[in-house]
């Protein structure tokens, strides 16, 4: 599960909760090994930020209830204290590249100070990411399915 997908072999998943969406984001992280680029993309209210509470959680960088979205924010960052490294996997950047205008906007967040030791990097709204990064990539694409199902596609 944690290995990258390419497009031929997308899988996925539906979920029928948000408890169930965190639960599939705690087994996924459980393959998942810095650095990696975790990038998500869906619409508004499609799960994303759900999604990364389990990650965040199964990665032991946060408890799920402690990862919030960082639309106002932009960055979050977990795992760390004092800039050294506290969760068992190391740390994990949370970005919301929702309101990111221009590259301009982009270079204010300092991720690329992010890429100077292995991590885990979840960016929300990945299609406004405009590096070509150095790390490996998986893409996780949400869809709201009605109610509270989501229809989770890796690859």
């Amino acid at each position: 599960m944690g290995e990258q997908a390419t497009a031929s072999e997308a899988k996925s998943v539906v979920t029928r909760s948000a408890e169930e969406t965190i639960a599939w984001g705690k087994e996924f992280a459980r393959g998942l090994q810095a650095p990696l680029l975790v990038l998500l993309t869906g619409d508004l209210g499609s799960g994303k930020t759900t999604l990364t509470k389990g990650i965040v959680a199964g990665l032991g960088a946060a408890d799920e209830e402690d990862v919030t979205s960082p639309t106002f924010t932009l960055v979050h960052v977990y795992g760390e204290d004092a800039g050294r490294a506290t969760g068992p996997k190391g740390v994990v950047y949370h970005g919301d590249l929702y309101r990111i205008e221009s590259f301009h906007d982009f270079e204010t967040l300092g991720l690329e100070d992010a890429f100077a030791k292995p991590a885990v990097m979840i960016l929300e709204w990945s299609e406004k990411f405009p590096l070509q990064a150095p790390w490996p990539q998986v893409r996780l694409k949400l869809e709201h399915m009605g109610g509270d199902s989501r229809r989770i596609t890796v690859g």
